[in-house]
């Protein structure tokens, strides 16, 4: 089938998945509309990365019989709402990372789209990765002994941003960037948690804007989280395994896999696969593989798990005393 993708949202992740289908030439993936609030911004958006169609509601593009995914742009806060919005309007749904503000919400989503028989999933872009899924590979094949320990971090100078410092934004840096370092560990470790330490630094606005999470096995692994708004770090993944330990170069886009010996010896390196445009495309593929074959969710992103993050998040708000003002 050929992909039609029309956006929700005209902001700055909206051009990077524009940038993304026009850099990646592909015949069968399409980016064909954009819708705001805002027509002249739609417009200006529209000429810039070539769409064919611009709209100045997002209910006209959702009429628009031509598009056949909507990938939702907009933030945390809006997810809901406009994915509710393209599922009521029978279309399939890529909505960005966090999935939703809270679980609950969530859980709403999944089960009208389930109800209405409309595809969605979680646009957690490295959960679609061929490098990401490259790491899985190597800790399923137990070359390397069992992994024991893992770390990961990702931090960005982002305190100034509204869209972190609003909470009627679900704002902070757990839905935007902590998110991401809980998907590293799943990916990974599972979810098989015995437990859970955490600390925060919560900002003025009363959003959180450094944490560190500790995640207790019951197998007896080991995760350490590190995620902040406040200034930049190395965006590392580490995991240690008997034999040899993976570091992987930037949690949220890996760049490379490096796996080291016990001497600290570098014995194997991996990247990502050529002509990859930015990563985002891989999401979009794996959406237009599932439609293909008659699914409602992504097996790279199954609802249950989209679920399950959702739920991990609310548990270590509550535990900050944070709340959203849809919670």
């Amino acid at each position: 089938m050929t992909i039609k993708l029309g956006i929700i949202g005209a902001g700055w992740i909206a051009d990077k998945m524009a940038e993304t289908l026009t850099g990646l030439k592909n015949p069968e993936v399409i980016p064909y509309a954009i819708s705001s609030r805002d027509y002249a911004k739609a417009k200006a958006f529209a000429d810039h990365w070539g769409f064919p169609k611009a709209y100045g509601s997002y209910e006209e593009m959702l009429a628009d019989p031509e598009v056949n995914l909507v990938y939702i742009a907009t933030p945390h806060s809006h997810h809901f709402a406009h994915a509710k919005l393209a599922i009521e309007a029978g279309k399939p749904v890529l909505c960005e990372k966090a999935f939703t503000a809270n679980a609950r919400e969530a859980k709403e989503l999944i089960a009208l789209a389930e109800s209405r028989g409309v595809f969605i999933t979680e646009a957690i872009w490295t959960r679609y990765m061929p490098l990401s899924l490259k790491v899985k590979e190597i800790l399923d094949s137990g070359r390397f002994g069992k992994p024991r320990m893992l770390y990961a971090s990702l931090c960005y100078a982002m305190e100034q941003k509204e869209r972190i410092l609003r909470p009627d934004l679900c704002g902070g840096a757990l839905l935007d960037l902590g998110v991401y370092c809980i998907n590293f560990m799943r990916m990974y470790f599972g979810s098989d948690f015995a437990k859970t330490d955490s600390s925060v630094v919560m900002g003025e606005t009363g959003v959180d804007m450094y944490e560190t999470i500790t995640v207790q096995y019951k197998d007896g692994k080991v995760a350490n989280l590190i995620s902040s708004a406040y200034g930049r770090c190395n965006r590392e993944g580490l995991i240690v395994c008997d034999d040899a330990y993976i570091v992987v170069e930037n949690t949220n886009c890996p760049e490379a896999v490096k796996i080291y010996d016990e001497n600290y010896k570098l014995i194997e390196a991996y990247y990502p696969p050529k002509g990859q445009v930015t990563g985002y495309e891989h999401q979009v593929l794996a959406c237009k593989d599932a439609l293909e074959k008659g699914l409602l969710e992504s097996p790279f992103m199954p609802h249950a798990e989209t679920i399950s993050v959702m739920e991990q998040m609310d548990s270590l708000r509550a535990g900050w005393g944070m709340k959203y003002p849809m919670d």
